[in-house]
């Protein structure tokens, strides 16, 4: 096909050849019970956690580079894909969570056809998607858990090389939050969105412009993800200004006018920005 899922639209002739995501087709580089999401999506057992290969957008700082970047996986097909599900859902996973979907996501639709969990489905993004694409897989998943990375484009094209990624990010996540939340009462969520924010070095200023968007565009009641974890890696060479962690003073800027602004949040400690949080690759 003449692949056209992710707003680059390379036009790639997958699975001939790669695309600008970097794979042909699925590619699996880890799954696992992940104990590390937010509290409503690990809860007790675990995330359900499957990593894919490649990835459209080019982040230089991406904590998961050999992955992104197409280093790390195994070829799976829809059907092998599928009974990792399976395997996951028997081994007590409180959801199944699709990490960096997009540019694969109408075969990881065609492998929960198969067969639908019985377990929420969470869709794991970095934000930068076609909402024709998600409009495709949205009968699948019930857990939105999209990055809202920059509002400038600058600094989106500094650091992924995809100026327009707001352009794209904010329609998808205006898309994704017309999902309704839905609680359990032990704190589980079934069902609606959670948006993340990744703090970086000297970024404050538009970090608050994340929220503003994010203020105008989403529900009250919808929980916002403050990450505290950036920690220099990647092809960070070229950066000097991404070459340590955000200080106390950043985060407390950033938290503290989310706070004034009143979403629901979840915050990290200063100790999440650590290397032992990145997985080992299985692949």
């Amino acid at each position: 096909m003449q692949c056209q899922l992710c707003p680059v639209g390379c036009g790639a002739d997958r699975p001939a050849r790669a695309g600008a995501c970097g794979v042909k087709a699925l590619t699996v580089a880890k799954y696992y019970l992940h104990p590390y999401e937010e509290p409503p999506i690990s809860h007790k057992n675990g995330s359900g956690t499957v990593f894919f290969g490649g990835c459209s957008l080019k982040c230089v700082f991406c904590q998961n580079y050999e992955v992104s970047r197409a280093q790390r996986g195994k070829a799976v097909t829809p059907k092998e894909l599928a009974d990792i599900f399976v395997q996951l859902e028997e081994m007590g996973a409180d959801n199944i969570n699709l990490v960096t979907p997009d540019h694969v996501s109408d075969l990881v639709a065609e492998a929960l056809s198969y067969r639908k969990p019985a377990i929420p489905v969470v869709y794991n993004s970095g934000g930068y998607c076609r909402v024709e694409a998600l409009e495709q897989i949205a009968p699948y998943v019930d857990i939105w858990l999209p990055d809202c990375k920059f509002v400038s484009p600058d600094l989106a094209a500094r650091y992924t090389g995809r100026r327009d990624y707001f352009d794209y990010a904010a329609r998808a996540i205006a898309y994704m939050a017309q999902k309704p939340l839905v609680w359990r009462e032990d704190g589980k969520l079934l069902s609606g969105i959670i948006v993340r924010h990744l703090i970086l070095p000297s970024c404050t200023s538009d970090s608050l412009r994340v929220l503003d968007f994010l203020r105008q565009t989403l529900p009250e009641d919808v929980p916002v993800s403050l990450m505290r974890q950036y920690t220099p890696m990647g092809d960070i060479a070229r950066f000097p200004e991404l070459g340590r962690t955000i200080t106390a003073r950043e985060y407390r800027r950033v938290r503290d006018y989310a706070e004034q602004l009143g979403f629901p949040l979840f915050t990290q400690e200063k100790a999440s920005a650590d290397r032992a949080f990145i997985p080992n690759w299985d692949f």
